[in-house]
């Protein structure tokens, strides 16, 4: 019965997250249309060309208005990216040119004028969408007069003719553009009141692009071919050199693992009491904050199998460039029901080191990541409200949001710290802990966590800072990241790395003595997510991009991508420094079990003891059978 509710609530809050509309297109399969048909049209926002979390309604400026102005029903993720479509006095019928069709004549007054003018000064664009196409164009020009007898000035013209261009094959659309004639621009440099016509034409070409491909123009205008080329040599040169050092790295320390280890198996016992084997007794005692320290691990788990299946879904096309609103559609859905695997680990986990009590470690993992981006998400939702841009949530979406945590995520996330509790392993340390730790020795400056989280954050990102670069323009330009396979392949690469980079300095730490890894193996890991934030820094100081809104968006949401990254490394590094001493630990145990039994096989002859007449006892020796 209960598995029957779970299944029809995933099924209705699916339904929710898409909301298809059927005015989108007029055939929802094929988009198949005959000469003369009406295509679905319409308007979506308008923004400065250089700020991309800054958009506004199309009609927030004085365009031409339908009347009503109809709004296009949208799913969860195309509100949550900021498009806010409409309908529009625009008519595109299949197939059917026209020249010079006034849309509107309108009479802009001096207010509108001005308004107009800051749109152009920014370098305001439009964006439409037509039978599903997205298509771009700005709405004006600027021009310095610098000729002219007065003196000169900037001159403002306001495009008031668009011209769309449309690629079809047989009776499907295929390619859609617009732009606006510069030979057919108002000057609106002065403060007057103007009268305006705008007006419109379409022409229509024929093309052999086949309609599933139509796609693949927005990928090639983000990626060119001779730069797909150096993009592709300078990620396989980045890969290997990072991978030889990996290697190189691995194959020192298992020498000198095994060094260790051979040392051990022939010291004496006065010996034996140096390095990390001295503190066998400490190294497996539950650290401080165990709570805290194993719902990071859990949320970190979840996120990395959320961020596994998001690649998946864009490797096999499922997550296409410009499916308006569809990562985040499956984002929210797939967050929500990840939980689980968040409840499951901070439980198991909990449950094996410290023992009962694993149920504040769950309730941690339900707010640790879930609680920062709410608040960040709360003080940009309220900038976007002051400024009118689009990116504000609208307060239905903000409930739906609220409801699928509350209905959906929060208890899969306590089912999974049940099933974490009652399927737990009992974890069996090599020895027993002793009542009082071992007081840790003033190490140097090298040796200490800020200098080891430096190098544990440096070298991974030296792997992935090209494709970081690459994402960045992605989120907050207008190139479409589509090399799905090489994101997941440098995601792999980035993990080795930091698994192995982090055993040696669990290593390195394990040999001066200091057992107190669990911690450092979780900053250490998580350590690349700084260098990723200090990037965007940087990123951001090179790009164009101005204006407080923008500001605050920018880093606002990178923090939260910067933070999800800390919580997956940090969840990976974990437990890799886990495996590690455990392996280590169990092979010294192992070591003295095989020494033990060889020390058995060459005892001296055993006395045995007889009873003699008289009641005495001899001790007599028993020869050894040959």
């Amino acid at each position: 019965m209960v598995n029957t509710h779970f299944l029809i609530l995933f099924l209705l809050l699916f339904r929710i997250l898409q909301s298809p509309s059927p005015s989108v297109a007029a055939s929802p399969s094929d988009h198949r249309y005959h000469i003369g048909k009406h295509l679905p049209f319409f308007v979506n926002t308008v923004g400065p060309f250089n700020n991309p979390s800054e958009t506004y309604e199309y009609y927030d400026l004085p365009f031409c208005q339908p009347e009503p102005i109809v709004r296009k029903k949208e799913s969860l993720g195309e509100v949550l990216k900021g498009d806010r479509l409409c309908n529009a006095l625009y008519e595109i019928k299949f197939r059917e040119n026209k020249i010079n069709e006034t849309l509107c004549q309108k009479w802009i007054n001096v207010d509108e004028v001005a308004s107009f003018k800051e749109a152009i000064n920014r370098d305001y664009y439009f964006q439409f969408y037509l039978d599903d196409l997205p298509f771009w164009g700005f709405i004006g020009k600027l021009e310095e007069d610098s000729w002219s007898p007065a003196g000169g000035g900037t001159k403002y013209y306001l495009f008031t003719h668009v011209q769309f261009d449309v690629l079809f094959n047989g009776d499907q659309v295929i390619e859609v553009n617009a732009f606006g004639d510069p030979n057919r621009a108002i000057d609106i440099s002065n403060d007057v009141d103007v009268d305006v016509k705008f007006t419109y034409s379409v022409t229509w070409n024929a093309t052999a692009l086949h309609f599933e491909n139509r796609m693949d123009r927005y990928s090639r205008t983000s990626l060119l071919p001779m730069y797909r080329q150096v993009h592709w040599f300078s990620f396989i040169n980045s890969t290997i050199i990072i991978l030889l050092l990996v290697g190189l790295l691995a194959l020192l320390y298992t020498r000198q693992l095994k060094s260790d280890l051979k040392k051990f198996s022939n010291a004496n016992e006065e010996d034996k009491e140096v390095g990390w084997k001295s503190i066998h007794a400490d190294a497996f005692r539950h650290p401080p904050n165990s709570s805290l320290l194993f719902a990071l691990v859990g949320i970190g788990t979840q996120l990395l199998i959320l961020l596994f299946v998001l690649l998946f879904l864009g490797f096999i096309g499922t997550l296409y460039p410009y499916s308006r609103g569809g990562l985040l559609n499956y984002l929210v859905l797939l967050y929500a029901l990840s939980t689980v695997f968040a409840g499951y680990s901070s439980a198991s986990f909990y449950s094996q080191f410290v023992g009962n009590g694993w149920e504040r470690s769950v309730s941690l993992a339900a707010i640790l990541y879930t609680g920062p981006v709410f608040v960040i998400a709360s003080i940009l939702n309220i900038i976007a409200i002051s400024y009118g841009a689009t990116t504000a949530l609208p307060f239905g979406s903000i409930i739906v949001i609220l409801v699928i945590f509350i209905v959906l995520a929060i208890p899969l996330l306590m089912f999974g710290g049940v099933v974490g509790y009652r399927f737990r392993i009992e974890f069996q340390g090599p020895s027993s802990a002793k009542r009082y730790p071992r007081e840790i020795q003033q190490l140097a400056w090298y040796r200490r966590t800020p200098f080891q989280m430096f190098i544990g954050g440096l070298v991974p990102f030296s792997a992935i800072v090209l494709q970081l670069h690459q994402v960045y323009a992605s989120m907050w330009g207008y190139k479409i990241y589509t090399l799905s396979s090489i994101l997941f392949v440098t995601f792999i690469t980035a993990i080795v790395i930091i698994a192995f980079v982090n055993i040696g300095l669990t290593y390195i730490q394990l040999s001066v003595e200091d057992h107190e890894w669990w911690w450092r193996s979780v900053l250490c890991g998580g350590s690349t997510a700084i260098f990723m934030f200090g990037y965007c820094i940087y990123f951001y100081v090179r790009s164009n991009m101005s204006g407080f809104l923008q500001l605050s968006f920018f880093f606002g949401y990178n923090a939260c991508f910067c933070y999800a990254f800390f919580l997956i490394f940090a969840s990976i590094s974990f437990r890799v420094s886990l495996l590690f001493v455990r392996h280590i630990y169990h092979a010294v145990k192992r070591e003295e079990q095989r020494k033990f039994l060889i020390s058995e096989s060459y005892l001296p002859p055993r006395a045995a003891t007889v009873t003699l007449p008289h009641g005495m006892m001899r001790k007599l020796a028993v020869p050894k059978q040959e």
